[in-house]
């Protein structure tokens, strides 16, 4: 049963019955836009092996590069917490925003203004549509959590994230925060 509806800025926090799914096996995504037409997020605690600078070698900054989700994942994107420097940026909520002026990203992040706690950049991401993810909650497959975090997501751990989120829902969820990614392993 769905007991808080999605919306903008909420976190998506995989059940931990969500097995065998690659992408969104103990993930954590910030909904970037939820809408009549469906909905976008970024999952936040999955980090590639790539750096921006691997990816755009006139970005010279090692930046991590996250796998934002199964769509369009040949496309970078990019989510911060500083729209006054950052032009063109759309608000998600919390003081965190989606995009802007990239020309401008890449010559502030050369110049030293924007460091790892102010961007995270993002291979692809994770959409739903029309009503998809509504049902996906009503299968259990996902949390709702507020950003209680607000602007300091993008500084949080991410590889912890998922066990954070989780121990936070308490109850039965705190036992699942130890168990084995894969339980056939335990």
């Amino acid at each position: 049963m769905i007991t808080t509806l999605p919306k903008k800025g909420h976190l998506l926090i995989a059940e931990p019955s969500m097995l065998g799914d690659v992408s969104f096996n103990r993930s954590v995504v910030l909904l970037a836009e939820h809408n009549s037409d469906g909905s976008v997020g970024f999952i936040l605690n999955k980090p590639l092996s790539y750096t921006i600078n691997d990816l755009l070698p006139e970005i010279e900054a090692t930046f991590k590069i996250y796998n934002g989700g199964p769509v369009e994942q040949d496309n970078l994107y990019f989510i911060h917490n500083i729209p006054e420097i950052i032009p063109n940026s759309v608000e998600i909520s919390n003081g965190i925003y989606w995009g802007g002026d990239f020309e401008a990203t890449k010559n502030l992040i050369n110049e030293g203004k924007i460091t790892k706690e102010n961007i995270r950049f993002f291979l692809g991401y994770s959409g739903w549509s029309f009503n998809q993810l509504e049902m996906e909650m009503q299968e259990n497959a996902w949390i709702i959590s507020e950003n209680t975090s607000e602007n300091n997501l993008l500084a949080k751990a991410s590889t912890a994230m998922w066990k954070e989120k989780i121990i936070e829902q308490g109850g039965d969820y705190v036992l699942f925060s130890n168990s084995p990614e894969n339980p056939m392993l335990n």
